[in-house]
């Protein structure tokens, strides 16, 4: 598979711009059979909840920034993670543009 130029990688964030979390794992998987998780939900910026994967066959990354709403009830906290932005931006790799 050939590495994604800028308007390949554009496409794909329109995509999955509008897709929950588990549709843009599936997109992802479907579009890169060498497409592997780099972290899940992981906190490196304050406030910020980072999944990464890496999309070796495509020459690209996308990162998944959510933030998290808790509720206390009853005891017990539930939390609803939103997408407030998605990243895609090409690998060291990937020096078509």
């Amino acid at each position: 598979m050939a590495f994604m130029n800028k308007a390949e990688r554009d496409a794909l964030l329109d995509d999955i711009k509008d897709k929950n979390f588990n549709r843009i794992r599936n997109t992802i998987y479907r579009k890169d059979k060498k497409a592997r998780l780099a972290y899940f939900r992981n906190v490196q910026e304050s406030g910020m909840w980072m999944t990464r994967y890496i999309m070796e066959g495509a020459g690209a990354q996308v990162t998944v920034y959510e933030d998290i709403e808790e509720e206390q009830k009853e005891g017990f906290s539930k939390r609803t993670y939103n997408i407030t932005q998605i990243v895609v931006e090409p690998t060291a790799d990937n020096r078509l543009d």
